[in-house]
């Protein structure tokens, strides 16, 4: 049995991973359960760990997984959206089932390929965006309306957020962003940079997801907007 708020941050880390492929921050987490300090999240996330319905991701700092979600999410009774439970009959007693037609071969997910446009940092600062590099294969239903393309993450800056270095990210190409929107900024037309996008007054603020980096505050005229992350891939050696 969860409690309140356990279930309550539970089911905003599955629909934030849904929405994004990417867990949200422990800030993220502390606003939306609208608590005083991340100390209250640690506390949350370890009692759903011990309860067995996440799971962190060995050396990787507080990137998260669900395994489960609570019976009243997943019972046939009350259907969650994306959850489809599956109902095992007995036959006893019943007549033979029909015979099932032969299955039809899977068809492939859709891709499309995007191209990855070079390095850029989630930590110290690089130079900025390079040319295209080579292409990667993206499923289609990753990629939205609009110009995309990758940038392979070096760096640590970004790791609460589920950023990890050696990642490939997914860009979608825009000149504006939302505060709170992960984006490819550059800054002073030389340095580009994966960070979250934050307003202080009239300047913009570039803002890590590891504790270990500050915030950078820039004025409006030295920070570009390049682009959104819509995606990540990861791959496992």
């Amino acid at each position: 049995m969860l409690t309140r708020k356990q279930q309550e941050l539970l089911l905003f880390i599955h629909e934030r991973m849904k929405e994004s492929g990417v867990p949200p921050s422990f800030d993220e987490m502390k606003d939306a359960l609208d608590l005083a300090s991340k100390s209250g999240i640690h506390r949350l996330i370890t009692a759903l760990e011990e309860r067995g319905f996440i799971r962190r991701l060995p050396n990787r700092a507080r990137a998260l997984e669900v395994i489960k979600l609570p019976e009243a999410y997943s019972s046939p009774a009350q259907p969650r959206r994306g959850f489809s439970p599956s109902v095992i009959e007995g036959s006893l007693g019943k007549p033979p089932a029909p015979p099932k037609p032969a299955p039809t071969p899977p068809v492939e997910s859709a891709s499309m390929t995007v191209p990855v446009m070079g390095r850029i940092a989630a930590g110290v600062p690089i130079s900025a965006i390079q040319n295209n590099t080579h292409e990667i294969s993206v499923p289609v239903e990753m990629i939205g309306s609009g110009e995309h393309y990758a940038l392979e993450i070096k760096g640590d800056s970004m790791i609460e957020a589920g950023i990890l270095d050696g990642d490939t990210v997914i860009i979608r190409n825009a000149s504006t962003a939302s505060p709170g929107d992960i984006v490819v900024a550059l800054i002073d037309d030389e340095e580009a940079t994966l960070k979250r996008f934050r307003r202080k007054g009239a300047s913009i603020a570039l803002e890590a997801a590891n504790p270990a980096y500050e915030t950078r505050i820039f004025g409006p005229d030295r920070v570009k907007i390049q682009g959104k992350l819509v995606g990540l891939i990861r791959r496992y050696h």
